[in-house]
């Protein structure tokens, strides 16, 4: 690293006669290196060398006050109603799977006389439309436009295939958009048209989970903001801290 017009070979020059008995009278002054302070060559040296730490000091100050203004920055949603839609929108993203997945997926798979299991097909479905409207709840309470647009995306989802839903039972509120399913219904239905709409990568579930996905992905971009470092230097990220739970009681 070079000081200046000085570099390591100069500073390790300057100093190189210190110790040696050469050039040295009886009180043992080396008269090298007493020229070289002398003449001012040591202390401009000096100098040049505290200049540039002292720049290097200053440089890394500003870089950590930047830091810290990045890191002050704050979501408009609480840390509880963030938790809320994560939660909410793993859930829906790990249901819906169980019924789109043919990754060693028997939900679909008809039995030795060619039927499905009703039942476990309606479990799953039934359990797919909590979770969806768990999803809708929780997203409703966000002020964060990419997480609320991402939960309109799914319903327009919905909305796309509402008339194909409403033919094995399940039905669209018109005011909140959750979903609701008769079970007489679902079980009179053709079993063939459930599974084209819940099984495979291009079905309506698959779809409804990519957008669950990217609500998921923005409420944890949210929460990083959402929980940094305090003024007092203390960490209030509540999923960390556990004081999330207080909130409910």
């Amino acid at each position: 690293m070079k000081v200046s017009a000085y570099d390591s070979s100069s500073i390790s020059t300057l100093f190189s006669s210190l110790g040696n008995n050469g050039g040295t009278d009886l009180l043992g002054i080396n008269y090298s290196d007493y020229a070289t302070i002398r003449n001012g060559s040591y202390g401009k040296l000096m100098k040049s060398y505290y200049s540039l730490d002292s720049d290097s000091s200053k440089k890394s100050s500003s870089s950590n006050s930047a830091n810290k203004a990045t890191s002050s920055s704050t979501s408009k949603d609480s840390a509880k109603t963030l938790a809320n839609i994560e939660s909410a929108s793993e859930e829906l993203v790990d249901t819906a799977k169980e019924l789109y997945s043919k990754s060693s997926n028997k939900l679909f798979s008809k039995d030795s006389k060619g039927n499905y299991d009703v039942d476990a097909i309606f479990g799953k479905v039934q359990s797919f439309v909590e979770d969806y409207n768990s999803l809708l709840s929780a997203s409703a309470k966000s002020d964060v436009n990419r997480i609320t647009n991402g939960a309109d995306a799914m319903q327009r989802v919905t909305k796309g295939n509402e008339n194909l839903l409403e033919k094995i039972g399940i039905t669209v509120d018109s005011d909140n958009g959750a979903l609701s399913v008769d079970k007489q219904q679902f079980y009179d239905s053709d079993m063939e048209q459930v599974k084209k709409l819940f099984y495979g990568t291009g079905s309506y579930a698959y779809s409804v989970a990519t957008q669950a996905s990217l609500v998921n992905s923005y409420a944890q971009t949210e929460a990083v903001k959402a929980n940094t470092y305090g003024r007092a230097g203390t960490y209030n990220y509540n999923y960390n801290s556990g004081s999330i739970y207080s909130d409910y009681f």
